[in-house]
C-alpha cells in the first residue's frame, strides 16, 4: 500500500511540472478518493489490541454475486437404445463389382453378370469404338444382389467391336465384346 502511495506522488512531481492548475484540483481529488478506500479497510480493524492478528489472517474470500445468478439446465433424458441393424458402406466398398460378359465373341446372344452392394439405378448401353452410344439394353432401379441380364442380338449389331458401359449409381465399368 505505501508502495502505491509512493508511485502515486512521484506522478503527482511529474504531473506538476507539466500540468495547469485545473488538472492538479483533479488530482488532489483523486487522490483524495484512493486515500479513503485505501484506508477505511484498515481502520476498520483497530478496535482492539489484536487487529494487527487479524489483518495477518487471510480474509473470506467473499461472493459478490452470491444467489442472484441462477442457470436452468434441462432434465437429462435417457438416451434411446435401438437393437435394429444399421449396415454402413465403407468407401472402399464398390457398389458395382464381379461384372462378367459371356460368350464373348458374341453371335446371337449376350449375357451380362454382375453385382450390385446397394439399390441404385443401373443402365446398360452399347457404344462403338468411338464412344457413340448405340442402344440402350437396360435402364431401371436394381435391388441389391446378383443380377444376370440377358440380351438377343438378332443382327442389331454389325460384326465388329463394341463396348458395354455399365452404370450403377456413380461407378461405371466398360468391358469390351466382340460381335461376330
Amino acid at each position: 500500500m505505501l508502495g502505491s502511495l509512493f508511485i502515486l506522488l512521484q506522478l503527482i512531481r511529474n504531473m506538476r511540472r507539466t500540468s495547469t492548475f485545473r488538472k492538479s484540483g483533479v488530482i488532489i481529488i483523486a487522490i483524495a478518493i484512493f486515500m479513503s478506500f485505501a484506508f477505511s479497510d484498515a481502520m476498520s480493524y483497530q478496535k482492539t489490541d489484536t487487529s494487527i492478528l487479524r489483518l495477518l489472517r487471510p480474509h473470506p474470500k467473499t461472493v459478490l454475486f452470491k444467489n442472484n445468478f441462477h442457470l436452468v439446465m434441462p432434465p437429462v433424458k435417457p438416451a434411446v437404445i435401438s437393437t435394429a441393424k444399421v449396415s454402413v458402406s465403407r468407401a472402399d466398398d464398390k457398389l458395382l463389382s464381379n461384372v462378367s460378359v459371356y460368350p464373348n465373341p458374341v453371335t446371337d446372344q449376350l449375357n451380362l453378370k454382375y453385382d450390385i452392394s446397394r439399390a441404385s439405378n443401373v443402365s446398360i448401353k452399347v457404344v462403338d469404338v468411338l464412344g457413340n452410344e448405340l442402344a440402350t439394353l437396360y435402364n431401371q432401379r436394381t435391388e441389391p444382389g446378383e443380377r444376370t441380364f440377358t440380351y438377343l442380338l438378332n443382327s442389331k449389331l454389325s460384326k465388329g467391336f463394341y463396348f458395354l458401359r455399365i452404370v450403377a449409381g456413380t461407378e461405371s465399368v466398360i468391358k469390351r465384346i466382340s460381335v461376330l
